[in-house]
């Protein structure tokens, strides 16, 4: 009886601890999803780059769990948002305005996604797959 009394607390906090990663990443997400925006900021996609890595390291951690959806949607977001920034840089290189156009569609798409995400985390609710 002691040991069911023991694992509650630990699964608690595995889902606490993971939840507060699923923030971290979030924020650093934001960050960069809002400087993409917001003509003028400029964050670097290093931000990006260890979210993605705090993702990725993560994730097999959260296997089983509804938070195991969030780690899939940040990554295949930011997996999206790098193919389609490389496939439309052409079009900001060879076309400035239809380059800036895209980007600033798919800068919109990013921001939207991780908004979306951090929404249904507060909720504690998945990710649709």
């Amino acid at each position: 009886m002691n040991d069911i009394i023991d694992v509650e607390p630990i699964d608690n906090e595995r889902a606490q601890s993971l939840k507060t990663v699923g923030w971290i990443s979030y924020i650093l997400h934001l960050i960069v999803a809002v400087a993409a925006v917001v003509p003028g900021a400029q964050v670097g996609a290093g931000l990006l780059v260890v979210a993605l890595v705090i993702d990725l390291v993560k994730k097999s951690d959260a296997a089983g769990t509804w938070q195991q959806s969030h780690f899939s949607w940040r990554i295949r977001t930011v997996i999206w948002a790098g193919v389609l920034y490389l496939v439309t840089l052409p079009l900001w290189l060879l076309l400035l305005l239809p380059g800036m156009i895209a980007w600033a569609i798919i800068s919109i798409w990013f921001l939207y996604r991780i908004v979306k995400g951090m929404a249904r985390m507060n909720a504690s609710q998945p990710m649709p797959a």
